[in-house]
């Protein structure tokens, strides 16, 4: 009686199994630490297929970098609905990424804790929290420009604080996964409540202003 054929999986399934395998591994020991026999053990084939496949353990941290922050930008662009006020907008944009980088801890792991740190990898962080940034910036500015009456109002105007509130949310992101029992309804409003009264002032034309230093008076200053 002849051996029985097991069903050949498709190579695009085995290579996610192996890219959650390594984002699992990855995450939780770091790239230094984690080795391609553990990965291919936890993805149940052999440490050659995952040679075969993805080349290197550089090139597999280099996919698994690039499949983790097009679902970060996705999940960040799906969560936010057109037409809707502008903190409403981004009140939806920040749940919808404290929702993914809660469900997806080793995911975001790699992309905050070990990709950003380490050369070439960091490139590829780089363009994703750039993509972000540009998102956050185009919902300030086109709320700034209708609170202002002003479709001319440059984007420079809004940018520093589009990538002071990515910042934020990315330490608090890793505050949120460290802390149990946070929800991403509490962490994204955590930072409405820190960012939004100014943010809600600067669109109602009363942005703070730093106090008037005094002229320095000539000669050198005392020691």
């Amino acid at each position: 009686m002849g051996a029985v054929k097991t069903k050949r999986m498709p190579r695009a399934v085995r290579e996610q199994q192996m890219l959650d395998a390594a984002v699992r591994t990855f995450g939780q020991r770091g790239y230094m630490a984690a080795s391609m026999d553990e990965i291919a053990e936890l993805a149940g084939v052999s440490k050659p297929l995952v040679y075969l496949y993805l080349n290197s353990k550089e090139d597999l941290f280099t996919a698994c970098i690039r499949r983790e922050a097009k679902a970060l930008v996705g999940a960040v662009r799906g969560g936010v609905r057109p037409g809707l006020p502008a903190d409403r907008q981004l009140w939806e944009g920040l749940r919808a990424f404290f929702a993914h980088t809660g469900q997806n801890p080793d995911g975001w792991a790699v992309l905050h804790l070990q990709a950003r740190t380490r050369e070439p990898f960091a490139a590829e962080v780089t363009a994703m929290r750039e993509e972000i940034v540009a998102f956050v910036t185009e919902l300030i500015v086109v709320a700034a420009r209708e609170a202002h009456r002003n479709p001319d109002l440059p984007e420079r105007e809004v940018a520093g604080l589009a990538e002071a509130l990515v910042g934020a949310a990315e330490s608090l992101a890793a505050w949120a996964n460290a802390t149990p029992g946070v929800t991403a309804r509490q962490a994204a409003a955590t930072l409405m409540n820190f960012a939004w009264a100014g943010l809600g002032n600067l669109m109602e034309g009363r942005p703070w202003s730093p106090p008037q230093e005094p002229p320095e008076a000539a000669g050198p200053r005392p020691a």
